[in-house]
């Protein structure tokens, strides 16, 4: 149905190619994008943000975890052949998956991908548990993985040869679970692979720098539900850098909006995404989505593209200002520092 859509010119696609193409960046992770073996959905976009006037002639993407079906009950609730059964939430294998789209060329075969590495095996996890043993039970965690998506380190290469690695991944939101916090647990270890990596912990040494980590944590740093630690720890470290990418119209949503953007303490010039906040279940606008280049990098230029209503490129969200998406495209711009 996805290709179905794009080649019959679907709205929300050709809104999303028209921002990509306005952004036009050298690497595009996009987020949420079914995943078909043999790439046609992705060729289809791709050829659609072309038309739009940028050329990403390279791509890349992997079978998920989201919708791979386990045949357990992986949720506790004592059903199975549910979404939440699959090793990631997904209906059906490959939903909502992970694609990038490249002007630079893409080291397909040396992608070190951390998709299978089982959540027992990352050190320092903290899996739920309850009264003492495994949640939901010791079969189910034995065959759990740690990624909801895909946790992949994918080799790039600059248009002066020199090789550099981007990161991705897409954490699992920290919330629809029950007291044990299975997905505000997971989503902490999801990022906290990053930091385990870097330190050297897994099987795979980690790759000489310059690197970035782009992708989706799925949670801010100071507000809503979850375990920020990880993610603190990450925006934090020294490794790192955070060009804290902001846009006027984020400040302009939270003041106008209200509701739980009105109880937000962070600064809402760094929201990547505009959800409801009219009730107190709604987790209104938060900073989920993050580009995080290694200090090899010297930071020209950042941005998130969430125009102002004053703008002209403010009609480029669509109706609502989330026909696009409710995400917002994060970019920051890079050299190699001499």
């Amino acid at each position: 149905m996805l290709l179905r859509d794009l080649l019959r010119g679907d709205a929300q696609a050709k809104q999303v190619a028209a921002i990509v193409a306005h952004i036009a960046p050298d690497v595009l992770v996009l987020q949420d994008v079914d995943y078909d073996g043999d790439g046609l959905a992705l060729a289809a976009l791709s050829q659609m943000i072309a038309e739009a006037g940028h050329a990403l002639p390279y791509a890349f993407a992997r079978l998920p975890n989201a919708g791979i079906a386990t045949g357990l009950d992986m949720d506790g609730n004592g059903r199975t052949g549910e979404p939440r059964d699959a090793q990631g939430y997904g209906r059906f294998a490959g939903a909502g998956g992970i694609a990038v789209l490249s002007a630079l060329p893409i080291d397909r075969g040396g992608v070190t991908d951390f998709s299978a590495l089982l959540w027992a095996d990352l050190p320092g996890a903290i899996p739920p548990t309850k009264d003492g043993a495994p949640f939901p039970d010791a079969k189910a965690f034995a065959i759990q993985r740690l990624s909801s998506v895909a946790h992949w380190d994918i080799p790039l290469q600059t248009r002066d040869g020199t090789v550099f690695h981007a990161f991705t991944w897409h954490g699992t939101p920290p919330v629809f679970d029950g007291p044990e916090d299975r997905n505000g647990r997971r989503n902490h270890d999801e990022t906290a692979l990053w930091l385990r990596y870097l330190d050297g912990a897994l099987s795979t040494p980690p790759p000489d720098r310059p690197f970035v980590i782009v992708g989706s944590a799925n949670l801010d740093p100071v507000d809503g539900d979850g375990r920020p630690e990880s993610l603190r720890a990450l925006l934090g470290d020294p490794r790192l850098q955070d060009p804290q990418p902001r846009s006027a119209g984020g400040v302009r949503a939270a003041a106008q909006e209200g509701g739980q953007n009105a109880t937000h303490q962070g600064d809402p010039a760094f929201d990547t995404a505009n959800w409801p906040d009219e009730t107190p279940r709604d987790p209104g606008n938060m900073r989920v989505s993050y580009i995080l280049p290694s200090t090899d990098w010297r930071v020209l230029d950042s941005g998130v593209f969430w125009p102002a209503p004053n703008d002209p490129l403010h009609a480029m969200l669509g109706a609502g200002d989330s026909t696009a998406s409710r995400h917002r495209l994060v970019w920051v711009d890079v050299a190699l520092a001499p």
